[in-house]
C-alpha cells in the first residue's frame, strides 16, 4: 500500500509538471465523490476558457485495472481536447485490481456519474450536456458503463480511445490465456476455464449492445499491439446494427500509446472537436 502511495505522488508531481506545460492544470483536485470500502474516491476538474455552463466530460484513465491515477501523464492530450472543445472534465479515479476485483471499478465510475450529474452546477457545468470518456482499461468502462439499463448513469455521447470492448476476441493475441491485467483484474488463474470465459463473456461491452444507447465516438491506432484494432471495427458494427449513431477516426500507423498519436495524425483532436460540436454543443 505504501508503495502504491509513493508511485500516486510522483505521477501526480510528473503530472503537474506536464499540465503546467501544456496549460492543463486543475482547477479544483482531490474532490471527493464517494467513498467505497473505507477508501476515499477523488477528482480532479479542468475549467475551459470561457463563462459557461460548460458541458461536461467525466473522463476514466487507462492502466489496465491496475495501475494509473487521475492524474496520469498519458491521458494528459485527451483531457486537453476536452478542454479545448469548451468541456469541463472531471478526471476520476477508481478502485484498482487487485486489491479491488471487478465490479469495483465499475461501482466507482456510477457512483463517480451520479455524483457528476448533483454537483456539476456547483462548477458551472450542465449536467444535461454529460459525455463519458476514457482511454484503453477506461476506454473498456466507459463504453460498458454506456450500455447499461440505468437512467441515474445516462450520459449524452461516449468517446472511446483505443477501448478494450471484447475480452474473447483478443484471447488468440495473447495465447488464449488470460494476461497479467485480466488475472488482476477477475481473480482467475492464467489457464482458460469455463467459468474464465464466462467471466470474459460478462465484462465485454460489446455483448450489452442495445437500440437506444448513446452515440459513440471510437479512437483507435490500427497498429496498436495491446488491444487489437480491429475490436473498434467490430464494435462500431454492432452498435450500428443495432440502429446506434458511432464514428471511427482511425489513427493510421499508430501504436496504442496515446501521447504518440498526434505524430500520426495531428488533427485528430480537431476532428473530436467537430464530433463533439455536433452531437452536443450544437455548434
Amino acid at each position: 500500500m505504501k508503495c502504491r502511495t509513493i508511485l500516486k505522488l510522483f505521477v501526480t508531481l510528473v503530472y503537474i509538471n506536464v499540465g503546467a506545460q501544456n496549460d492543463i492544470s486543475p482547477s479544483h483536485t482531490n474532490i471527493v465523490y464517494g467513498n467505497a470500502a473505507n477508501e476515499k474516491l477523488h477528482l480532479d476538474i479542468y475549467e475551459p476558457k470561457g463563462d459557461g455552463p460548460f458541458p461536461i466530460a467525466i473522463y476514466i484513465h487507462g492502466g489496465g485495472w491496475t495501475v494509473g491515477d487521475k492524474a496520469n501523464p498519458d491521458d494528459a492530450p485527451a483531457i486537453e481536447i476536452l478542454q479545448k472543445a469548451g468541456f469541463i472534465a472531471f478526471s476520476i479515479n477508481y478502485r484498482l485490481a487487485p486489491e479491488h476485483r471487478w465490479p469495483s471499478c465499475l461501482d466507482d465510475i456510477k457512483t463517480a456519474i451520479r455524483w457528476v450529474k448533483a454537483n456539476a452546477v456547483n462548477y458551472n457545468g450542465d449536467p444535461s450536456t454529460m459525455v463519458l470518456a476514457g482511454y484503453s482499461a477506461g476506454g473498456h468502462l466507459a463504453t460498458f458503463t454506456a450500455t447499461l439499463v440505468d437512467e441515474s448513469i445516462a450520459v449524452k455521447a461516449v468517446i472511446g480511445l483505443a477501448p478494450l470492448t471484447d475480452f474473447v476476441q483478443e484471447l488468440p493475441k495473447r495465447g488464449n490465456i488470460l494476461g497479467r491485467a485480466q488475472r488482476g483484474l477477475l481473480n482467475r488463474p492464467q489457464e482458460i476455464t469455463p467459468e474464465s470465459l464466462g467471466m470474459l463473456k460478462a465484462i465485454s461491452p460489446i455483448n450489452y449492445v442495445r437500440p437506444g444507447l448513446p452515440p459513440f465516438l471510437l479512437l483507435h491506432g490500427d497498429k496498436d499491439q495491446s488491444v487489437p484494432f480491429e475490436q473498434s471495427i467490430l464494435f462500431q458494427k454492432k452498435l450500428q446494427d443495432n440502429g446506434v449513431q458511432c464514428d471511427i477516426i482511425t489513427i493510421p500507423g499508430a501504436p496504442h500509446r496515446l501521447t504518440e498519436w498526434n505524430d500520426f495524425l495531428p488533427d485528430y483532436s480537431g476532428q473530436i472537436i467537430k464530433w463533439l460540436n455536433k452531437y452536443i454543443t450544437n455548434k
